[in-house]
């Protein structure tokens, strides 16, 4: 049955705007991404299928346009309408960290950072610099690497936090593995970009790494 003839009070598009769109389930949230289902499977229904099929809602938004397009009723504009959001998500949390104080967001900060680094095949380390109020100053992916390393230079973090007058940093990195647990090579990194970024009084917050939705702290675990 098509989604025009369910009662008004089931639908994803007017539940969303009476209840909120926290109320709807993965699939009712993907339905409304894709507009319309094919012959004989509504949207939701259709949404299902993808969920089901790709195992998550995460890995199937991390799907590439080829693997996205091989499931049956979709195509590359319903892939692109996805990425579309996930990257409206990105920047609405960015938007945030430009204005108030990161330290007093830090779920904002997590949120960011995993929505950016956590689907990544390959290794990437990213900076977030703040100035002396701790606003965002600038995102940077700074490195990318193969799936088990990445070559991080201090001489260009220090060149970029002297270029936007940074007063602080926090420093990122995936594990594509999943292991949220940090190695002796990124503790020695850390310590070698604290004391690099030291002399500019270049505070360095913390060093995150994201697996999957799995982030740990360094300030947290006492490694900064």
């Amino acid at each position: 049955m098509p989604i025009t003839d369910w009662p008004a009070d089931t639908r994803p598009r007017e539940r969303l705007v009476s209840q909120g769109a926290a109320a709807l389930s993965d699939a009712e949230l993907l339905a409304i991404v894709l507009r319309s289902g094919r012959r004989g499977r509504s949207a939701v229904a259709l949404a299902h299928d993808l969920i089901s099929r790709f195992g998550s809602l995460q890995a199937l938004a991390a799907s590439g346009s080829r693997a996205f397009c091989d499931a049956p009723g979709v195509g590359f504009a319903s892939w692109a309408s996805l990425q579309a959001a996930i990257e409206i998500a990105r920047r609405t949390l960015r938007e945030e960290l430009h204005r108030g104080d990161a330290l007093q967001s830090p779920a904002a900060v997590r949120a960011f950072l995993t929505l950016w680094l956590r689907d990544r095949p390959h290794e990437a380390f990213v900076g977030l610099f703040l100035d002396c109020r701790n606003r965002l100053l600038a995102a940077d992916e700074l490195f990318r690497g193969t799936l088990t390393q990445t070559a991080v230079y201090p001489r260009e973090i220090v060149r970029r936090a002297i270029e936007l007058n940074a007063g602080a940093v926090v420093f990122a990195h995936n594990h594509p593995s999943g292991v949220a647990e940090p190695s002796h090579a990124d503790r020695a990194l850390t310590e070698a970009l604290r004391r690099a970024l030291e002399p500019l009084e270049v505070r360095v917050l913390d060093h995150l790494i994201v697996a999957g939705n799995r982030v740990l702290s360094f300030a947290e675990q006492g490694l900064v």
